[in-house]
C-alpha cells in the first residue's frame, strides 16, 4: 500500500489519500473490489500495530510527547475540562459519567492539539442533540465507547465532524441494538460505508455476494490458506456485513419490513448454498466425483419458508437427497452433519444461524436426512407412518431453497397435492384449534391481559394507553401473530382445492387479501387482518433489532407495552378468528 501511495504523485510519503478515485485505484491493484473491504482490512492491520507499540510503550503518559500534548502535567486538556464542566447536572448521569472517564485517559491526553478540538466539538454536537431528543442516551454512551479505542484515528473524528449525516447516521445506528454497535466496534472500518449514500439506495444482491465470495475464497486456494476455520471466519465475516448493511438501511426507513424481510431471507438462502458447497467439496468420503452436484436438496419452513426471516431467526429446515447409490444414506447423513456444524459452530466471528430440523418426518426421531420418495410418502399419507396435521400447517409455508430445478419440481407437486388433498373442514378445525392450545400453553404469557375494551374505546394512535402497565406478547397473546398464521393455515388447507390462488406460498399478508377477494371472508376483514399483521410484524420487527446480539434467542417474540397500534392489531386479529 506504501508503494502505491508513493506511485500516486511520485512522492515519498505515508499518507493515505483523501480523493475518491486515488482510493480506489489503491483498492482495485491490491485486489479488492472497491475502497470499504480494503479500508476495513487496512484497518485491522493498523489496530494490530497499535496494540504492539502500546504493549512496547507500557502505555505509558508522562513521555515528553505525551506530557507536552495533554497540559504542563499530564493533567485533562483544557478543552475537555470546560466541557465536562459545561455539562448540566440536569443531563443523563450515565453519559456524563461515561465522559468523566476521559479525563485520564492515555489516548486522549496524547492527542495533538486540533485532534483534541475535533473531538471535543464532536461531543458537543452529541450533547446538543442528545439534549434535544434527537438521539437516545444509549447511543451517546455507545458512540463514546466506539471513539475511544479510535482516538488515534485522526481521519474518523475529521470524517464525523465534517459530515453530520454520517454522525448522526452513526448515532442512529448505535441506539438501533447493541449488536450493531458491537459489530461497529470489532469494524471500525465500516464508518466509510455509512459515509456513502450508494449503501442506501442498493439491495442485496444475491449474485455479487456468490460472486465476491467465491473470489476471496479462490485466493486463499492460491496461497495455501483455505484451510477450514479460515473459511468458517470468511463465511460469519461475510454474512454479518450483509446484514448490517440491510440493518443501516433498516434504521434509515428506506427498506419496510417485508422489504428487510425479503433481504435477510435472500441472504440466507445464499449463506445456505455457499455452504453447502464448500462443504460438499470437503467432505472426505464421497461417492460422487468432485465435478458431480451433490443429488440433495434443502426445504425452508417458518420464517425463511415464508420469506418473513427476521435478525436472529433460527432457520426451520429439512434436508433430502434423490441418490440410487448404495452409499447415499451414509454420505449424505455425514454432509448434513458437517453442514449443520458449519452453520452453528462459533468462531471468534460469532456464529451464522440456528438450525432447528424438528419439522423432518418423524420430528426429533427421525433421520437426519431422508430420500425425497421417503420425504412424499409421508406427507402424503401412503404407508403406516404419515405426516400429522401440525406437519401439514407447516407445509403452507414450506418453500424449496436448494437443489436441482427437477427436484423443485417435484417438490411443488407434492406441496400442492398436501395441501389441496380433500379434508372434513369441521374436524381440520378441532385440530388446529387443539394444536393452538397446546402452543398457547407451551409458550404462557407471563403478564396476562386485562379485558379488551370495546373499539369505540381505543386511545388515539401514538397517545397514551389506559394499559401502559401491561405487556403484550405480539406473538403468543390472543389475538397475535401466531393466531394469525394459525387462521391462514386453516383457509389454505380447507379451501385450496376450490380456490387456486391460496396454494402459492405468498406469505400471509398476500394470502388473508387473497381470501377476501375469493369470498372466503367478510368485505374488509381480510384487508384489516393483513394490516394488522403487518403491524405485529412491524412491532416484533423492532424487538429483535433490540436482542442482545446477531445470536439466536429461542422463538422469544418481543413483549411490548399495549399500544393503541398494538391494541388495534389485537382486534382485528380477534375477529379474524
Amino acid at each position: 500500500m506504501e508503494h502505491r501511495i508513493q506511485y500516486l504523485d511520485d512522492q515519498q510519503t505515508h499518507v493515505l489519500p483523501t480523493r475518491d478515485d486515488d482510493l480506489a485505484w489503491i483498492a482495485q491493484t491490491l485486489g479488492y473490489s472497491n475502497c470499504c473491504p480494503f479500508l476495513s482490512e487496512l484497518d485491522a492491520h493498523r489496530e494490530l500495530v497499535a496494540q504492539e507499540f502500546d504493549k512496547l510503550l507500557g502505555g505509558k503518559t508522562d513521555c515528553k510527547g505525551c506530557g507536552k500534548a495533554a497540559g504542563s502535567n499530564g493533567s485533562a486538556p483544557q478543552q475537555l475540562d470546560e466541557l465536562l464542566d459545561q455539562l448540566s447536572e440536569q443531563w443523563p448521569a450515565k453519559f456524563r459519567a461515561r465522559l468523566a472517564l476521559w479525563r485520564q485517559h492515555p489516548r486522549l491526553l496524547a492527542l495533538r492539539e486540533d485532534s483534541r478540538a475535533r473531538l471535543v466539538r464532536l461531543v458537543q454536537r452529541t450533547a446538543l442533540w442528545l439534549s434535544e431528543g434527537t438521539v437516545t442516551e444509549e447511543a451517546a454512551v455507545r458512540i463514546i465507547d466506539w471513539i475511544e479505542p479510535l482516538l488515534r484515528r485522526e481521519s474518523y473524528l475529521a470524517l464525523l465532524l465534517e459530515r453530520p449525516a454520517v454522525h448522526e447516521r452513526l448515532l442512529r445506528l448505535l441506539g438501533a441494538a447493541k449488536w450493531p454497535a458491537r459489530y461497529l466496534f470489532q469494524h471500525p472500518g465500516v464508518i466509510d460505508e455509512l459515509a456513502s449514500n450508494e449503501l442506501l439506495h442498493e439491495r442485496f444482491d444475491s449474485a455479487t455476494f456468490t460472486q465476491e465470495l467465491q473470489q476471496r475464497l479462490a485466493a486463499l486456494k492460491r496461497t495455501g490458506e483455505d484451510d477450514e476455520e479460515t473459511c468458517l471466519n470468511l463465511l460469519r465475516r461475510a454474512h454479518h456485513a450483509e446484514v448490517f448493511r440491510t440493518l443501516a438501511r433498516d434504521v434509515e426507513g428506506v427498506l419496510t419490513v417485508e422489504q428487510v424481510a425479503d433481504d435477510l431471507s435472500a441472504l440466507a438462502e445464499v449463506v445456505l448454498a455457499v455452504t453447502s458447497d464448500w462443504c460438499w467439496q470437503r467432505l472426505k468420503n464421497k461417492h460422487r466425483t468432485e465435478t458431480d452436484r451433490p443429488q440433495f436438496a434443502i426445504i425452508a419452513y417458518g420464517k425463511l419458508g415464508g420469506k418473513e426471516l427476521g435478525y436472529g431467526s433460527d432457520l426451520d429446515i429439512v434436508f433430502v437427497y434423490e441418490d440410487e447409490h448404495e452409499q447415499a444414506p451414509e454420505v449424505y447423513a455425514a454432509f448434513v452433519r458437517k453442514l449443520i456444524n458449519w452453520l452453528t459452530i462459533k468462531t471468534g466471528e460469532g456464529d451464522l444461524f440456528e438450525i432447528d430440523t424438528a419439522l423432518r418426518p418423524n420430528g426429533n426421531s427421525g433421520l437426519l436426512v431422508t430420500s425425497f420418495e421417503a420425504y412424499a410418502r409421508y406427507q402424503q399419507q401412503r404407508g403406516s407412518n404419515t405426516a400429522w396435521t401440525w406437519e401439514h400447517q407447516a407445509m403452507t409455508r414450506a418453500r424449496f431453497v436448494l437443489g436441482d430445478e427437477s427436484l423443485r419440481q417435484r417438490f411443488d407437486q407434492v406441496r400442492e397435492a398436501v395441501i389441496t388433498a380433500p379434508r372434513d373442514a369441521k374436524a381440520l378445525r378441532n385440530e388446529i384449534v387443539a394444536m393452538r392450545e397446546k402452543v398457547r400453553n407451551a409458550h404462557p404469557v407471563k403478564r396476562p391481559h386485562a379485558a379488551l375494551p370495546p373499539e369505540g374505546a381505543l386511545p388515539p394512535r401514538g397517545g397514551p394507553s389506559a394499559f401502559e402497565g401491561d405487556k403484550f406478547d405480539v406473538k403468543h397473546s390472543a389475538g397475535g401473530m401466531v393466531d394469525a398464521e394459525f387462521a391462514v393455515q386453516f383457509l389454505v388447507l380447507s379451501q385450496s382445492a376450490q380456490h387456486p390462488e391460496l396454494v402459492h406460498n405468498v406469505g400471509n399478508i398476500a394470502l388473508l387479501q387473497r381470501a377476501e377477494t375469493a369470498g372466503l371472508l367478510p368485505p374488509g376483514v381480510g384487508q384489516r387482518a393483513a394490516s394488522a399483521y403487518r403491524e405485529l410484524r412491524r412491532v416484533q420487527h423492532r424487538a429483535s433489532q433490540r436482542r442482545a446480539d446477531t445470536g439466536h434467542t429461542a422463538g422469544a417474540a418481543g413483549r411490548v407495552r399495549r399500544d393503541s397500534a398494538a391494541l388495534d392489531g389485537h382486534l382485528q386479529v380477534k375477529r379474524l378468528i
